[in-house]
């Protein structure tokens, strides 16, 4: 990752800055391995919003680096906050795009959703983000400044935190960026802690495969055949099941890990008894933890979709317990505010780019 100017001035951006980046910023200033290693731990470890902030480093020196660069993180735009807890903010980045990312309490930890791009162009049929269209890639230290910017806004520094990057866009269409900010993050977060989901993106799979620290993988499945997943999710037809499902096997899992397979449940259209009879045996010999998420909906974007009733629900995951299938229906946080799996939308109604 090399530094550029920020869209604001000339000086460079110093978030997501590597030791050596830093070595040369301070190459005539106070070139001691120990001011680089103090800079570096202000800027991924205690997220110092400006240079006033490192309060370890002389004033001299404070100055000197804000006439030569800047600390520059999406600003929020918007916050809003469910009765379960669930914050969701809108950051805006200084080209006007908006991305959403959700804080979600839970019990023991709070869980950090992170968008990878400002819009979406997999096209899944029950997703808003992918109704609205596609939008530009967001790269590693603009992901790593998501992150700095929500432990900040929501006083979240030094407690215990997971991150999915599970917000707006596809992980592994945005590989080169997603691979940059997980070396940012595992700073504080152990890649036990981080999860990159993706609806199978095969050579995207092959690059988080070559990580030395993987983060954990959620497929986003949503069907049992060719046939109905390409209805629901346009970009199986460039990655079909068979393919996708060989590359599940191929996978290197750390003894203990699971794959979390994600099966959004739309009534009429993947909740037949069927899709669950198919689903044991198509997963069959892979380490695997299945995630029911009963589809989330929108009146405006997501007309004519529905989530099944919850008889239809429990008969589905009973099938897959009789299977012997680890399986756990998901109930959404946030949607009171639009915040749960497949909601959101940064800029409401616009296709960024």
């Amino acid at each position: 990752m090399s530094l550029s100017p920020s869209a604001e001035s000339e000086r460079p951006n110093l978030v997501g800055a590597s030791r050596a980046d830093l070595a040369t910023v301070l190459a005539d200033l106070d070139p001691r391995p120990y001011r680089v290693e103090q800079v570096y731990a202000w800027l991924t470890r205690r997220f110092a919003a400006g240079f006033d902030d490192m309060s370890n480093l002389p004033r001299a020196l404070r100055e000197a680096l804000a006439g030569r660069a800047v600390i520059s993180d999406p600003e929020v735009v918007d916050v809003r906050r469910a009765d379960d807890g669930t914050a969701k903010l809108a950051l805006a980045y200084p080209d006007g795009a908006v991305v959403e990312a959700v804080v979600m309490p839970m019990k023991g930890h709070t869980t950090l959703c992170l968008s990878t791009q400002t819009g979406c162009a997999v096209g899944c049929v029950f997703c808003v983000t992918g109704v609205l269209g596609p939008g530009r890639n967001l790269s590693g230290s603009e992901l790593f400044g998501q992150y700095r910017t929500l432990v900040r806004h929501e006083a979240l520094l030094g407690r215990s935190l997971n991150v999915v990057f599970m917000g707006m866009g596809e992980p592994l269409l945005n590989v080169c960026g997603v691979v940059d900010a997980l070396a940012l993050l595992c700073e504080t977060v152990s890649p036990r802690c981080i999860t990159v989901s993706t609806s199978g993106i095969v050579p995207g799979l092959a690059r988080l495969a070559e990580l030395k620290r993987r983060p954990k993988l959620a497929i986003s499945l949503n069907a049992t055949t060719q046939e109905e997943r390409e209805a629901l999710m346009p970009v199986a037809a460039h990655w079909p099941l068979d393919e996708l499902i060989a590359a599940l096997r191929r996978f290197p899992l750390e003894r203990g890990r699971r794959i979390t397979v994600e099966y959004v449940l739309i009534a009429g259209a993947n909740d037949a008894l069927d899709d669950a009879q198919r689903l044991p045996g198509l997963l069959r010999g892979i380490p695997v933890k299945v995630n029911l998420i009963p589809l989330n909906p929108d009146p405006e974007f997501l007309r004519g979709l529905a989530p099944p009733s919850e008889e239809r629900i429990e008969e589905f995951a009973a099938i897959l317990a009789a299977a012997r299938l680890n399986v756990t229906v998901r109930r959404s946080k946030g949607c009171s505010v639009a915040a749960a799996c497949g909601q959101l939308r940064g800029r409401t109604g616009s296709r960024q780019g």
